[in-house]
């Protein structure tokens, strides 16, 4: 662990509004107040349409063996999960700021009592035990809660210590937050579950990064977290043998590299505008998992190279909208809860397309709003929501919104009021030919030094000086 030394004051990596000459570029419009907000909100809407689209032409194959009836129930599923999805989302985006600061232990809290009620009351699925059974045959994961819970408390507890300057000491900026890391990546890791563990890690790192952590210390970091995967995989047999067969899926492609290989048979026939939605023959059981983890190679199937990079490109529009409030706020918990927020999503979103077009190893995390779940898609839109919120809480957003003629939606969408900023206090300049004005208006120099002569004058006199 490191030591206590204090670091000199630095500038933070990411943060403060940054002033309107410099904003403006060539895209001027980008740089609208509210263009976070919408750039948020057209996005999550996108991908929750070509999730909610992909998951249905997926399932519709195997909804009578798994639903025990026909394509419409599967329908009435993910349309329900789609529907209350964007009720989450409204909800979080209209929450103020100090509720999820005053929720934040509490997520964490609860998350982290659910993953040790795992072991003891979870249902086990295809040989990980991840998931607590729920009433009417439904699952929930405590795993996806974690991410956001500690999002908010690493937030919170980041911000706290900033307000009182202990962040300049660099054993305050891992404690507590390192520990309670490791912690939490333990208990996943019993379930167990590398990609979960690996985006706690990416969570982690970046709330690092914002706080300010030396370049020595975060490279340590970097060496202790690739070390740790590495020891992990090495010591899990079947981990081991996913390594193995990432090096050459081709060589394994009738066991452990059968899947990667099926993924990017996928890809490969789908072309550059695919064979047509619901028309994919590798989710005829060829394909395992296609609804979930390899939802991206059936979206590389059926609509091409075209929906592909349509997908990535959702995704980087909506890491430079998290990025964008972060570095536009000027609200510490503001800063540090979009970084993380925006690390948890694009870096489960990396490793999903990652694994799936074979440039990383399988870790079996699934696609934002793409791939199929319920507590996935619902935490997700909860965090998404919650970036909304910290949008409109932008200086120029926060302004231009308080000026809006009030009205009940503009109410509901307006982020909660706050302290009024004391203007400072300025002289109305009194009216041309006035008796006020031509008093108040003698300020020139050589009327100054007048009074400074008259002054002396009278001193001199009280003194006995001619």
């Amino acid at each position: 662990m490191p030591g206590s030394a204090t670091r000199t004051p630095r500038t933070p990596r990411t943060g403060g509004a940054r002033s309107a000459e410099a904003s403006r570029g060539a895209l001027p419009w980008l740089h609208r107040p509210l263009m976070s907000q919408w750039l948020l909100v057209g996005v999550t809407v996108a991908l929750l349409a070509i999730g909610t689209m992909m998951v249905l032409s997926t399932q519709s194959v195997t909804a009578a063996a798994r639903l025990n009836s026909s394509l419409v129930s599967a329908f009435s599923l993910q349309l329900a999960l789609t529907v209350g999805g964007l009720c989450v989302f409204a909800v979080a985006a209209s929450l103020p700021i100090r509720v999820y600061r005053m929720l934040a232990v509490v997520a964490l809290v609860g998350a982290v009592l659910a993953l040790l009620a795992v072991p003891f009351v979870g249902t086990v699925v295809r040989g990980s035990r991840r998931w607590i059974g729920l009433p009417m045959g439904q699952q929930f994961q405590p795993s996806e809660l974690v991410k956001f819970g500690l999002a908010l408390w690493g937030a919170d507890l980041l911000a706290r210590k900033e307000r009182y300057r202990l962040l300049l000491h660099t054993r305050h900026v891992f404690i507590p937050l390192v520990p309670v890391t490791v912690m939490i990546v333990a208990l996943v890791m019993l379930e167990p579950d590398m990609g979960t563990s690996l985006t706690i890690m990416v969570i982690a790192l970046a709330l690092l990064w914002v706080a300010g952590l030396p370049g020595r210390w975060f490279g340590a970091m970097m060496v202790a977290v690739t070390f740790l995967v590495t020891v992990l995989a090495v010591l899990s047999p079947y981990r081991l043998e996913r390594l193995v067969s990432f090096m050459d899926p081709f060589k394994q492609s009738g066991d452990t590299g059968y899947q990667a290989v099926q993924g990017l048979y996928a890809l490969a026939s789908g072309g550059l505008f695919g064979v047509g939605l619901g028309s994919s023959r590798e989710k005829w059981s060829w394909l395992p998992n296609a609804d979930t983890d390899y939802i991206f190679a059936i979206i590389g199937e059926e609509l091409g190279l075209i929906g592909t990079l349509l997908t990535v490109l959702l995704f980087g529009i909506l890491a430079y909208a998290g990025l964008r409030v972060a570095s536009r706020s000027t609200d510490p918990f503001a800063r540090y809860a979009a970084t993380g927020i925006t690390a948890w999503i694009i870096g489960q979103a990396v490793l999903n397309m990652g694994y799936v077009s074979g440039v990383l190893p399988v870790t079996g995390v699934p696609l934002p709003l793409i791939s199929s779940g319920g507590t996935s898609l619902l935490t997700v839109m909860a965090a998404l929501g919650f970036l909304v919120a910290l949008a409109r809480h932008e200086p120029e957003a926060a302004e231009l919104i308080a000026a809006r003629p009030p009205g009940w939606w503009r109410r509901l969408l307006s982020p909660a009021p706050g302290p009024r900023p004391v203007a400072p206090r300025t002289r109305l300049a009194p009216p041309r030919g006035s008796v006020v004005g031509a008093g108040r208006g003698l300020s020139s120099r050589r009327t100054r030094s007048a009074r400074a002569t008259g002054r002396r004058s009278r001193v001199s006199t009280r003194r006995g000086r001619p």
